[in-house]
């Protein structure tokens, strides 16, 4: 079995497996004609559970063809241009050949000694970030998992940086379209759900700062802590923005962290053109960015940054045989000191290939025209009578409803609008998301594919309205 580990002596064999695995993915993306197969889990799970995980097929020419049915003909492709569900993006080619390098060496960015370069590769994007964002020469930050990880980091050097024993009067605020991850982290850090305080959104579902500003001075005057406002820079369903001045003023008068949790809008840090929807994230004391959204990157590829390099003590730890005390007066960088994570992947180098080949203007033009693009479906749906459109998009998200004539029961309304997302998502065709506005049930496009066109809008738009309308005539015959 030696035959299969990776060394000089197998380098042969790796370069022979690695290229049919590449080709077989080359030959499936050129010829893959929809978003999804339509597969169910009952149809795919007995393909899987037929397989004998104890009887190995000996060569991977025969792993793949088995892949094949088992994974890759079923697959979610993200980079067809009808695929419209969720915060997923296509990846660029630069970054993927970074992944390839990145498994094979299998560095780990938790000390020096296991990664060298790559530990002052991450650091250096870090700063760029940083610079991106707007942060002085102290700041710092690290990668993660991804925009929960990060989000669950900032709130932990909120709490500590809070200063008091009594958790229970420790208070976050956030807004009603804020990620689930801050409720999650809360509880996690030992806040519980109630500690985070939901504060109203706008008609373009943006924080109210005004509801802001009365409900710290409400936990003030109660003798409660605010800890934490997290301000959201791309909400997950509709992509708004937070007023960040606003909120960033008000975190220095009550003495809170202010986080900003950048994890979708963080691809304006790289735009030519729309770079100023991000004025006052520079005020923050934390931000999310997660470039396996709006940077095309491959999952994972996510960091928290912060404005004080400083605060990052709180995630340390120190280990004798990983990481003794020594190595900090030492000055020997290891990352593991600011991080939540001890092994951790290289993910920073897809980034590194990226810009280095792209640049950052490569990147930032591509969100430039999904934003675009979503402008142009706002338009689609504002004219077409068969839809409501919830709000004007600031990134690239659209959140609507069909609206069938003669139907006025809002309940048959839900039932056709999520029985025209099953269908569509059954079919293949396209793939769209879903999601609830004030307790009722809507659709969601979520713009990432450059690709995707404002005729693949339309279609898909025609395709929905005619799963719903056949619900709604099944329904009326059966009834």
């Amino acid at each position: 079995m030696r035959s299969h580990l990776l060394n000089d002596a197998t380098a042969e064999s790796y370069r022979r497996s690695v290229t049919e695995g590449v080709e077989r993915v080359a030959d499936k993306l050129a010829t893959t004609r929809g978003p999804f197969t339509g597969v169910t889990p009952a149809e795919l799970a007995p393909v899987i559970d037929a397989v004998d995980l104890d009887k190995p097929l000996g060569d991977s020419s025969a792993a793949l063809d088995e892949l094949e049915s088992v994974y890759l003909r079923d697959a979610v492709y993200f980079h067809h241009p009808r695929y419209l569900g969720h915060l997923n993006c296509p990846v660029v080619i630069p970054a993927v050949l970074g992944e390839a390098v990145l498994s094979a060496v299998n560095s780990s960015l938790d000390t020096w000694d296991q990664s060298a370069g790559a530990t002052l590769i991450e650091r250096k994007l870090i700063d760029w970030t940083n610079g991106r964002a707007g942060f002085g020469p102290s700041a710092d930050g690290v990668f993660t998992s991804g925009g929960s990880q990060s989000n669950l980091q900032a709130l932990l050097l909120a709490r500590e940086e809070a200063k008091t024993s009594d958790l229970s009067r420790l208070r976050i605020f956030s807004s009603d379209c804020s990620h689930f991850s801050v409720q999650k982290s809360a509880s996690l850090l030992g806040l519980g759900q109630d500690a985070v305080i939901s504060i109203p959104v706008d008609r373009n579902k943006r924080m109210q700062s005004v509801v802001l500003a009365a409900e710290l001075e409400a936990c003030r005057a109660e003798g409660l802590v605010p800890m934490a406002i997290v301000a959201t820079a791309g909400t997950t369903d509709f992509g708004s923005i937070d007023p960040l001045p606003e909120i960033a003023a008000l975190a220095d008068e009550y003495g809170a962290w202010m986080h900003v949790d950048a994890a979708y809008g963080c691809g304006l840090l790289a735009s030519p053109t729309r770079r100023h929807l991000l004025d006052g994230i520079e005020r923050a004391d934390s931000v999310t960015v997660d470039f396996h959204k709006s940077f095309f990157q491959p999952v994972s590829s996510s960091a928290i940054l912060v404005r004080d390099g400083a605060t990052l003590r709180h995630a340390t730890y120190h280990a004798d045989y990983l990481n003794p005390r020594r190595t900090v007066a030492e000055q020997i960088p290891n990352q593991v000191d600011k991080s939540l994570q001890t092994t951790r992947r290289f993910d920073a180098l897809k980034l590194w290939m990226t810009l280095r080949v792209m640049g950052a203007d490569g990147v930032g033009g591509l969100f430039d025209e999904v934003c675009d693009l979503a402008a142009e479906g706002f338009a689609l749906l504002a004219a077409d009578p068969r839809y409501d459109v919830v709000v004007e998009p600031q990134l690239s998200t659209l959140v609507y409803r069909y609206i069938p004539q003669g139907v006025t029961s809002p309940a048959d309304i839900d039932r056709a609008n999520l029985y025209a997302r099953k269908a569509l998502f059954a079919s293949g065709e396209a793939v769209v998301a879903g999601t609830k506005v004030d307790g009722r049930q809507y659709l969601k496009f979520t713009l990432l594919n450059p690709e995707t066109t404002a005729a693949d809008i339309a279609a898909v738009l025609d395709l929905i309205a005619g799963h719903a309308e056949q619900y709604l005539g099944e329904t009326l015959v059966h009834a």
